[in-house]
């Protein structure tokens, strides 16, 4: 599977199926601060222009702001200009109709980058010149996952990077099989993720998060170390070995235990009415 397609595939069953993880991420980069609930609403995420189709990766309605996020997993210099062409194509949508004026407002934008290098800038920028030749800059972040710690993800509660937290390690994956003690550093600062979000997840109420996210890590995880067995396997069995029961499987176990225990109850019942039936029955015939 080509990294685009893996990585892709990720981050939008977050953004689609999770997206309440996505809230302390706009709170993280825009310096916003919405609550854990707050509603969101799901835009299209494709728009048609005459060359074809372009997809966005995420655009989200919180209140009366769009925000946009795209997923990178390289460092693409022509970054900048696709972000404008998205946000632009987003602002003349939206646009809102003045009296003979049209009031178009930008989204709020940012790229999570995956990867990076040390030429990746902190902002994209693109200086736009209008037709009376005034200038005006368009700057959207850029965040690396490469910067936060672990520690940094669970103290900002941001478990979206986690699945993509293991990115940093894809080059050291051959010296990590070869040797012992790096393998073991890594597998402790995995059991040390595994213990932090269950017990964030455990305190959220949301049990089934945990199953999802460590479904999440792991396939991430045997993508960027397909070639490296021995570390596959580990994190495989650090991160596998310790599943909460989801809300749902609790849910149908006790609705078929119930199912069971009420069929089981049937049949004797079932069983002393028909020997009661017969033997009132052989009494008659005596």
């Amino acid at each position: 599977m080509r990294d685009n397609t893996i990585f892709d595939d990720v981050f939008r069953t977050m953004m689609e199926k999770m997206t309440f993880l996505v809230v302390p991420l706009i709170n993280d980069v825009f310096h916003t601060s919405y609550p854990a609930d707050v509603e969101i609403v799901q835009l299209r995420n494709e728009y048609q222009r005459v060359d074809g189709e372009i997809i966005t990766d995420s655009r989200l309605l919180i209140g009366n702001r769009i925000y946009h996020i795209e997923c990178q997993s390289t460092d693409d210099t022509t970054m900048a200009v696709r972000m404008i062409e998205y946000d632009f194509a987003t602002a003349v949508e939206f646009a809102r109709k003045q009296g003979r004026r049209y009031r178009m407002e930008f989204p709020r934008s940012c790229v999570l980058y995956l990867r990076n290098s040390r030429n990746t800038p902190d902002f994209l920028e693109v200086d736009v010149v209008f037709p009376d030749g005034g200038c005006h800059l368009y700057r959207v972040p850029a965040i690396k996952v490469e910067n936060y710690t672990k520690d940094k993800i669970f103290e900002k509660s941001l478990l979206m990077l986690l699945p993509f937290y293991i990115m940093r390690y894809e080059k050291r994956g051959h010296e990590m099989s070869e040797n012992p003690q790096l393998f073991q550093e890594l597998l402790n600062e995995y059991e040390v993720i595994r213990s932090k979000l269950e017990v964030e997840i455990t305190e959220s109420g949301r049990s089934e998060l945990f199953s999802d996210l460590i479904g999440l890590i792991t396939r991430i995880s045997d993508h960027i170390f397909r070639n490296e067995e021995k570390v596959r396997k580990g994190i495989g069995e650090i991160m596998g070995g310790h599943v909460l029961e989801l809300e749902s499987e609790k849910r149908a176990r006790l609705m078929a235990e119930a199912k069971e225990q009420g069929r089981e109850q049937g049949m004797a019942q079932g069983m002393a009415q028909g020997e009661e039936r017969l033997s009132v029955l052989i009494n008659r015939l005596i």
